[in-house]
């Protein structure tokens, strides 16, 4: 991975904090690691607990960021979110996989998008 899409990753993520926060979301942790992978923020909304992924684009992309989001990722999110659940004893609350998108990141006015549902727990890790 490059330095320069390692910058953009993390400017993304700053941007799409501030604006979660603007929202109404409260912000549980940041980039929450584990043997599995990463998710990038955990936050809360409207009683929710929200695993997001932040996807960006330089807006010259051929390929919509949501798109870049697979099975493979979508599953290696759901384990590290079940993780999560187990870990601090959350299951009786409701979550959910929410995106967002940041496109023209290194512009002086990005857009930004928020998906919430965008994807649902795959029937494998229903329990």
């Amino acid at each position: 991975m490059t330095f320069a899409r390692i910058e953009r990753g993390k400017k993304s993520e700053d941007l799409a904090v501030t604006y979660l926060r603007r929202v109404g979301y409260k912000i549980i942790t940041r980039n929450y690691r584990t043997k599995i992978g990463e998710i990038d923020i955990i936050g809360k909304d409207n009683g929710f607990i929200s695993f997001i992924e932040v996807r960006s684009s330089r807006g010259n992309s051929y390929i919509p960021a949501i798109e870049t989001i697979g099975n493979r990722k979508q599953n290696q999110i759901a384990r590290v979110a079940l993780s999560y659940i187990k870990r601090y004893g959350l299951k009786e609350g409701s979550c959910r996989f929410d995106v967002v998108i940041v496109e023209d990141v290194n512009t002086p006015s990005p857009k930004i998008r928020l998906i919430k549902n965008a994807f649902e727990l795959s029937s494998l890790y229903l329990y």
